[in-house]
């Protein structure tokens, strides 16, 4: 038991501690100043931290997505629409604010300010290269981004966006293990403080959603991506785009309902459109249907303040006056490929999923449907798809099989490619592409090809050796390179449509080639600079080497091949018949086109009878088969002889590819060392032009 004196003087020496460390707090108080003492005392532990963060990143996203008002964009957005900045920044406050639930509140809330700060900085970044915004659906097509970086960003960019990512790896594993930890006043009753302010704002976060969208502040459908960013948020959108996807269920959507619309359209009085045609001799009367759709390829002299030393398409300006043309509204802007192919293929409008979202990288990626391929097929025509880029680019080899195609020739399976200094292929590979199709069958053909070579990024220095289209008037010197470079591809493209009309033209079965181009190019283009109606206009054109009536007409990409069908005289397919045989003028056109792509593709297959019909095709990858004749060993080291061979044909052994030369189509050199016993074992394979991935192998 400690005596009074010993207590005395413990009570003495506390007291001088407590004196001590009030000066300290005083002293230190002194220093920081009145707003210093402020905030320890009223911000940094409470709720205020996220408000401040919150208004903060909503400026920073707003600002880094209005390209147009570099600087002040989100502070414009601020004064012209406060309510939608407000509940925008509310939107990021409902996230920040779950970091008061943990102990690690510092690390938590640096998790959430770090991915908003991300999506801000993404989407600057990408709308310096395209002008569709960042949205959730990129994040599924990212192997493809990586795939094509080095088209967009230098070796320094890249290195440094490297080394950003790095860095904040690191800094939140020291944050996590050094960062400060919630104070030990919160327990238990506190947490549970926390979790009804976190709920209340959460719960009024989706309060003012549905008020705002009631009071039509903000809308859930949104036409023009770019715009609705624009308009209503990045925070807002950016979410839409991750919580709506696929085709919604139709509040009417019923068996009933769905036979009665195809009844109406004349498709089928029993649910069941399959229809077998192969009839040799109306096979006889029918063309062979090529589709080219021309990456980024618009009417250049349609861009207001651009001049040129001349015209930069002679040619198609020719076909459009002398074959049936308009203009064609495209579900993309400035990127967006495989969205514009979906429509011409299948007929439904990407505009009925959600905001951003690929069918190709979706729905179409998991389940078979039908399209113009399947629907062509069943009346016996050997189907094939085409394209001068990479065949895993947005799952094409796993999609066109679903679809119906019977083979897919990809750059994979093409020698001889030259490439743009962006290192895109050039178009005039095609032509003997398509012509190779052509010939593969003894019926009718439809391909449908997809070039590249008009894609961006478009450089803002010079880049063409005295380039035969000058620009001659440009806005700015940076625009003047960047335009200069783009004309110049699409007059390249102009020629190879020439050479592969002359071709075509000397062809000895009937040929219908529908060419157009996928979306407007990613270059410094606004509705007052672009002569159209809107950004989403290219120009199309229906070439025929027989006599083919014109009739020109302004239309939609979903409608094409309809359109195009009906020309011709071929009247099949579920929805080709249904745009065939309904008045588009029609208020219920696009609600039932709706429910019949919903049905289709997410529904109770009521147009099938209830049961999807369609299976994979099978595809062949490439139309020539590529093949091994021998191997031979001259002087220790191994040559393959064979067939088709091209660039990216590589020996594989077991699954793994061996270091591969090529020599010849129809020669490959062995680069290692390889047991005589394996020889046997040795095979050929196509390998992906990025990721080196094997995407077909010699049996």
């Amino acid at each position: 038991m400690e005596s009074k004196f010993v207590q005395k003087v413990k009570r003495r020496n506390e007291e001088r501690n407590k004196r001590k460390q009030a000066k300290a707090i005083a002293k230190a108080n002194r220093q920081k100043g009145k707003f210093g003492t402020f905030w320890d005392a009223h911000i940094r532990d409470t709720i205020w931290i996220c408000v401040i963060w919150a208004l903060f990143l909503e400026l920073l996203l707003e600002t880094l997505g209005r390209q147009a008002t570099p600087g002040v964009g989100g502070f414009l957005f601020l004064f012209q629409h406060p309510v939608v900045f407000f509940y925008n920044a509310l939107i990021i406050f409902a996230t920040l604010s779950v970091s008061r639930l943990f102990k690690r509140r510092a690390f938590v809330m640096s998790i959430g300010i770090a991915l908003w700060g991300a999506i801000g900085v993404t989407n600057g970044i990408i709308l310096t290269q395209r002008m569709t915004p960042f949205t959730v659906k990129d994040l599924s097509t990212w192997v493809d981004g990586l795939s094509i970086m080095t088209s967009y960003f230098s070796i320094v960019e890249m290195v440094l966006i490297f080394g950003t990512g790095v860095f904040g790896v690191l800094f939140f594993v020291i944050l996590f293990i050094k960062g400060p930890k919630a104070q030990k006043n919160t327990g238990k009753g506190s947490f549970k403080k926390s979790l009804l302010v976190v709920i209340l704002i959460i719960a009024a976060t989706f309060g003012a959603t549905g008020g705002l969208i009631k009071a039509n502040v903000l809308n859930t459908f949104f036409g023009n991506l770019a715009y609705a960013y624009r308009d209503y948020g990045v925070p807002y959108c950016f979410i839409n785009t991750w919580m709506n996807t696929g085709i919604k269920k139709p509040m009417d959507y019923s068996q009933e309902k769905v036979e009665k619309i195809i009844k109406k359209a004349g498709i089928s009085k029993t649910g069941t459109v399959k229809i077998t045609r192969n009839d040799s001799a109306n096979q006889q009367k029918e063309p062979n249907i090529l589709f080219l759709q021309l990456e980024s390829f618009v009417d250049p002299t349609l861009f207001k303040n651009v001049s040129y030393s001349q015209d930069p398409i002679p040619y198609y300006r020719t076909l459009m006056k002398n074959y049936s043309s308009g203009s064609l509204t495209v579900p993309a802007c400035g990127a967006g490929t495989a969205n514009t192919e979906f429509e011409a293929m299948t007929g439904i409008s990407v505009k009925f999923f959600g905001p951003g979202e690929y069918p190709f990288k979706s729905v179409l990626s998991e389940r078979t449907a039908e399209s113009v391929a399947s629907d062509l097929k069943d009346i016996g025509y050997s189907t094939h798809a085409i394209h001068d880029h990479r065949a895993m680019f947005y799952n094409r080899n796993i999609v066109f099989d679903n679809i119906g195609f019977d083979t897919f020739t990809s750059v994979e399976y093409m020698s001889g490619v030259t490439y743009t200094p962006r290192n895109w292929a050039k178009d005039e590979v095609l032509t003997g592409q398509i012509m190779d199709a052509l010939k593969s069958s003894k019926g009718r053909d439809y391909i449908y090809t997809i070039s590249v070579q008009g894609h961006g990024k478009y450089p803002t220095e010079p880049m063409i050796k005295n380039p035969k289209i000058k620009v001659t008037k440009a806005p700015n010197e940076e625009d003047k390179n960047a335009f200069e470079y783009y004309v110049n591809q699409v007059y390249e493209m102009d020629q190879f449509v020439k050479q592969l009309t002359d071709t075509l033209s000397k062809f000895d079965e009937p040929v219908v080639l529908v060419m157009y181009g996928d979306h407007i190019p990613a270059l410094d283009i606004t509705e007052e600079s672009y002569g159209a109606k809107d950004l989403y206009q290219t120009q199309y054109v229906i070439w025929s080497n027989y006599d083919l009536p014109k009739k020109d007409k302004d239309q939609t990409a979903y409608q094409l091949t309809a359109d195009v069908m009906d020309r011709i005289g071929m009247h099949t397919g579920t929805i080709f018949k249904y745009h065939q045989n309904t008045d588009h003028s029609s208020s219920s056109y696009l609600p039932n086109l709706k429910m019949l792509g919903y049905d289709m593709l997410y529904g109770q297959d009521y147009i099938y009878g209830g049961t999807n019909p369609f299976h994979k095709a099978g595809m062949k990858m490439g139309v020539k088969t590529i093949k091994i004749d021998s191997v031979v060993n001259v002087g220790g080291k191994f040559y393959i002889k064979g067939q088709n061979f091209t660039e990216q044909s590589k020996v594989t052994l077991d699954g793994k590819t061996l270091k591969t030369t090529y020599l010849s189509p129809s020669l490959l050199g062995l680069n290692q060392k390889v047991d005589q016993s394996d020889v046997p074992k040795m095979k050929v394979s196509q390998i992906d032009k990025s990721n080196d991935t094997i995407i077909s192998t010699t049996e």
